[in-house]
């Protein structure tokens, strides 16, 4: 496969992750006008963004094992067709019931995207350039959960909020279309029996912690988390995770092999997922903060993000490419520290629009790393061709346990408090939650014992 190929294979993914993960994030502009148009309760809006994330937790694992099993090109097409038909419902919708369907059809095809897309490139690409292109994959990825709410508000301007989902539509057709001819066919020759009973008890745990979670009541945290609305749904998902791990120790061919959980690089990964998830939600919070620390417009305050996605541009594709010359520790190290330092001065930003932007570019270096290709590529290389999806599936749902997570803490500690001193100590436990995470990722391998051979 020449370069030339390469880069058309590429751009279809990259497509592909950008339409998914935009999904994710310009709800939030478009809430309003859908609570108007189909008369929703406040309390369940939350729904709209949550379900989708839901579902998209739910299907990774599905979908990163069938691509092992029937190849990479014929689960990238099926989940582009089931996004593109989510699209369509969510459109075409006219009462809320419809509407959550269609999210729920939309996350569920997204599911089968983004790890499926970080297993092609494990394909087709040597582990000396997978780096510099996960980077890119991720500054697809990060960008959009950045620039969906300014993409939204700009669509807002001149279309009703169904034209969100419906440009969709034309999107998908040509990727598959375009993926039919470019996309691989790579599989794993012996796959061996398909694990239903841990896609099922896995699916059936995140689903239940995901409700749960989203059922806290920011005002009365500690009541409502013995509540008969969150209380036996977290007592599931625990049950089921326990479940889970036992179908896992027995199945012939699982899709979470417990020794994952034992090799140091892959949890500490998973850990740093976890808490890049916890801060990517926060970024649904700091336009609020501009409006109240700074009197602006919603609309200023989206637009005031600009020098976080430039940053998440540049940083991305350009510590991707450090990573195939200092190795991922290093390079993960430096991205926790910018993005220490960039929420400790947002902390302390709402009296100088010069400190916000200041703190808004060291957070995008950071997450640029976080959120990219670092993560995704320790995955790759501490794991096999057989699992690669697998893994990579692995590591997108501990970044959206870590947004589910988030966005419930997050919405607790403001409900609080009054003006900006919420977020304010929302950034300050976030700089200070990464500290801990620095020490930790201090344990991760260095440059020469990643590239030697195992």
């Amino acid at each position: 496969m020449n370069e030339r190929d390469n880069r058309r294979i590429l751009a279809i993914l990259f497509t592909g992750v950008l339409m998914g993960a935009l999904d994710i994030s310009i709800v939030g502009p478009a809430i309003p006008s859908i609570e108007t148009t189909l008369d929703i309760a406040p309390r369940v809006l939350g729904w709209i963004f949550s379900i989708y994330v839901l579902f998209n937790l739910t299907g990774v694992s599905l979908f990163a094992r069938l691509s092992d099993i029937f190849g990479r090109r014929k689960i990238y097409i099926i989940s582009l067709a089931i996004f593109a038909a989510g699209s369509l419902v969510v459109s075409v919708s006219h009462n809320f019931t419809t509407l959550l369907m269609g999210r729920a059809v939309q996350g569920f095809g997204a599911s089968g995207i983004f790890p499926v897309a970080s297993a092609v490139v494990g394909d087709i690409f040597p582990p000396e350039k997978r780096g510099r292109v996960l980077g890119l994959i991720g500054a697809v990825f990060g960008l959009a959960f950045i620039i969906g709410p300014i993409f939204a508000g700009v669509l807002l301007r001149y279309f009703e909020w169904h034209v969100l989902f419906l440009i969709n539509i034309p999107i998908a057709i040509v990727l598959i279309l375009l993926s039919t001819r470019h996309i691989p066919t790579t599989r794993v020759e012996t796959p061996g029996l398909f694990d239903w009973r841990g896609i099922l008890s896995l699916g059936l745990m995140l689903a239940a912690f995901a409700y749960g979670i989203n059922r806290l009541d920011n005002k009365d945290f500690a009541a409502s988390m013995l509540s008969i609305h969150v209380l036996p749904y977290l007592v599931a998902a625990m049950l089921l995770l326990v479940v889970t791990f036992r179908v896992e120790k027995r199945a012939e061919n699982p899709i979470i092999k417990l020794t994952y959980f034992k090799n140091r690089q892959i949890l500490i990964s998973g850990s740093i997922a976890v808490v890049t998830g916890i801060l990517q939600s926060s970024f649904v919070f700091i336009p609020n903060f501009a409006v109240g620390a700074f009197q602006v417009t919603p609309s200023d305050a989206s637009f005031m993000l600009v020098p976080l996605v430039v940053a998440t541009a540049i940083g991305s594709p350009l510590f991707g490419r450090m990573i195939d010359s200092f190795g991922s520790r290093i390079i993960i190290m430096a991205g926790l520290v910018l993005s220490m330092a960039g929420f400790f001065l947002l902390h302390m930003a709402d009296e100088s629009k010069m400190l916000f932007y200041i703190s808004g570019a060291l957070i995008g270096f950071g997450l640029s790393v976080l959120s990219g290709s670092a993560l995704r590529y320790i995955m790759l290389n501490e794991t096999s061709m057989v699992d690669r999806a697998v893994t990579q599936g692995m590591l997108t749902i501990f970044i959206s346990v870590g947004q589910l997570t988030g966005a419930a803490l997050i919405g607790v500690i403001i409900a609080r408090t009054t003006g900006t001193a919420g977020y304010k100590d929302v950034f300050l436990y976030q700089s200070l939650l990464l500290i801990l995470v620095l020490a930790t990722s201090l344990l991760l391998k260095n440059r020469q014992s990643e590239i030697k051979p195992s």
